[in-house]
Formats: C-alpha cells, structure tokens, sequence
C-alpha cells in the first residue's frame, strides 16, 4: 500500500495491517514456530530444520526482524534468532482484538 494512502485508516488499521503482512507467508509461520518450539535462541540451524535455501531463510528473517517480531544477536560468525516477547505479545493482543471486536450473530448468505 502506498505511503499516501496509509492516512485514510486508523492507526491500528495500519498496525494490524503491518503485522498480517510479516506474517504472511508459510515460511515465517515455520520460522516462527520453530523458534518458539525452541524457546531460546537459534543459531544456523535453520536451513537443516526447514528445508529452504540459506538466501531464502534469511530474507525471511530479515522481515521478521524488520517487523520486530524477532531479534538477532551476533555470536562470533553467526547470527542468533529468537522471539521477541514485548513485540510477539502486542502481535497476539492486536489479532485477538481483532477477532473479538466484533461478534458474529446473525448469519449471511
């Protein structure tokens, strides 16, 4: 979405927006899980875990990182992820508020 357009919807629009848009795609979803099943921090085990490509693994974590979802520290020659738990917890009380801001009585179509 172009940055002129953004001013048309609410902050948290635009928030719950930007969170759906890291998340979505199936790569980031494994990342993710994988790191929460894992509950520390990883370093380099991901091309084994997952399949993809390194490039492919770390453009997605470059988003993850990008959208905070995730942290980096360098160790040495690698990098380590983990989840950052301040942001994964705003995520999951934004999509939550989401679904349960409007409830669903009467049924369409």
């Amino acid at each position: 979405m172009g940055a002129t357009k953004t001013d048309l919807f609410t902050k948290k629009q635009n928030e719950l927006a930007n969170m759906a848009k890291a998340i979505a795609h199936p790569a980031r979803i494994a990342i993710l899980q994988y790191l929460l099943k894992a509950n520390a921090c990883i370093c380099g085990s991901l091309v084994d875990a997952l399949g993809l490509a390194q490039p492919t693994i770390s453009q997605h974590l470059k988003e993850l990182k990008n959208a905070g979802l995730i942290q980096g520290t360098v160790e040495g020659t690698s990098v380590c992820y983990c989840i950052n738990p301040k942001i994964w917890n705003e995520y999951r009380q934004l999509l939550s508020g989401f679904f349960t801001e409007i409830s669903l009585t009467n049924k369409c179509c």
